[in-house]
């Protein structure tokens, strides 16, 4: 008995079945709208509606007892021309590039725990994950006791090699990448959850047929893992991208007031905060982060082109 014919009306039904589901009534469109409307209320009241006071109040001044006047674009030409600024987004760069690195640790990371016959494998995921789940507030405090200088723990480690003893912390040339250590070692686990899952969805055939033909296990990593890889590794780096711009809280907790380098040291973020709520500059404050805002928005908008050249989709 022929196939054909069975097949014909399989194609056809579900061509109905298609089109009956296009063609949505006005009571399923109420309904439509009714399930989406909660998260649109929660998206206009909480996100879009403070990006237009933002860019507002980002042409105002406000006065020191309350109240603002409309004084043009002054605050961003202030933005432009302050040297803290700058010396604030080179930072910011910094730390995103380091902030980087977390993902080839996570990737290799996690294609060690994905080989099979390995014990333990939730318990080595849970340790990595802890970290990022932990309170920056504690990471911040146990990571300053580690970087003291006079007692820290890496300085005596390194005391008995016959180093010595260095302010990781207190010093500008090695500040910013004491705090982007932290940041790498706290947001390592996160990434290697996603690129286990990422390794999981990789069909076991494709290694099988591979180690088959004689394929090591470097080289089933870089033919197999890394380009079918490549879809999660774009999600995480623009994750990655995105977080580490807005890095604050760490910053924050580890730069002391009287930190001989907390200029040195001091984010986009950072400087927003200074303005906005120690020195009284709201208006320059909401003309930098809504700057911020269209830096990060066209990183990422640069992100999803380039991505087109090296992210392999099945």
């Amino acid at each position: 008995m022929s196939v054909f014919p069975a097949t014909a009306a399989s194609r056809a039904a579900g061509r109905g079945a298609a089109a009956a589901g296009g063609r949505a009534g006005p009571r399923g469109r109420r309904a439509a709208y009714l399930f989406i409307a909660p998260l649109g209320l929660g998206f206009a009241v909480f996100y879009f509606w403070p990006l237009l006071q933002t860019f507002y109040f980002s042409f105002t001044e406000f006065g020191a007892f309350g109240g603002h006047t409309f004084i043009g674009t002054d605050n961003y030409i202030r933005v432009v021309k302050d040297v803290t600024v700058w010396q604030a987004l080179g930072n910011t760069i910094v730390y995103s590039l380091i902030g980087l690195t977390a993902l080839p640790i996570a990737i290799v990371v996690a294609a060690l725990l994905n080989r099979r016959g390995l014990r333990g494998v939730a318990l080595y995921r849970a340790l990595y994950f802890v970290p990022f789940v932990t309170l920056p507030v504690a990471v911040g405090l146990v990571w300053n006791w580690l970087y003291n200088g006079d007692f820290g723990l890496l300085n005596d480690i390194l005391s008995r090699f016959g180093a010595d003893r260095h302010y990781w912390v207190s010093d500008p040339s090695t500040a910013v990448y004491a705090i982007g250590t932290v940041m790498v070692w706290s947001t390592t686990g996160y990434y290697l959850i996603i690129f286990m899952a990422g390794i999981k969805g990789i069909p076991r055939d494709y290694y099988e047929a591979a180690e088959i033909d004689g394929a090591g296990a470097l080289r089933r990593f870089f033919t197999i893992t890394l380009p079918l890889l490549s879809p999660t590794i774009f999600f995480a780096s623009v994750i990655c991208m995105i977080n580490s711009l807005q890095t604050f809280d760490l910053i924050y907790i580890m730069m002391a007031e009287k930190n001989p380098a907390i200029g040195d040291t001091q984010s986009v973020v950072g400087l927003f905060y200074k303005w906005a709520f120690i020195e009284n500059a709201q208006g320059a404050a909401a003309a930098l982060a809504f700057l911020l805002m269209l830096l990060i928005a066209a990183l990422t908008y640069l992100q999803f082109r380039l991505q087109k050249r090296w992210v392999h989709y099945e």
